[in-house]
């Protein structure tokens, strides 16, 4: 199944200060998934993104599927895309509530935007 990203990941309405980044990822053995022999390359660079975001005042959520899934069930948004969907649609991600990204994490070009346009917001007066 070809993952691709929200058609509304690019409204403008995620120009101002992002206030929480939220992803529901897939069943990992641990809560980052950097652990195990057969790492994901991208996960440390989203680990990363996350750590930088937190940094600048953004609130960070990240649930697993494999140790959280009250979190997955509680969310109906994400109950009703794992319904209609099945696990292939996470990682998903959502910025104030809202997805912007399924079935993917977020590129290098992606992740340095959204840091690009939090620092950039918050700079403003």
């Amino acid at each position: 199944m070809r993952r691709t990203a929200c058609p509304f990941v690019r409204r403008a309405h995620f120009e101002p200060i992002m206030n929480t980044i939220t992803i529901y990822d897939s069943a990992m053995c641990c809560s980052t998934g950097i652990c195990g022999p057969d790492v994901d390359l991208i996960l440390p660079q989203v680990a990363g993104m996350l750590a930088q975001l937190k940094e600048r005042g953004v609130h960070v959520e990240r649930y697993n599927l494999a140790q959280q899934p009250m979190a997955f069930a509680q969310n109906s948004v994400v109950r009703d895309l794992l319904d209609r969907e099945g696990v292939e649609v996470l990682p998903a991600t959502f910025i104030d509530g809202e997805i912007v990204l399924k079935g993917q994490y977020p590129d290098q070009e992606m992740r340095a935007q959204w840091i690009r346009k939090h620092v950039e917001s918050a700079s403003q007066p």
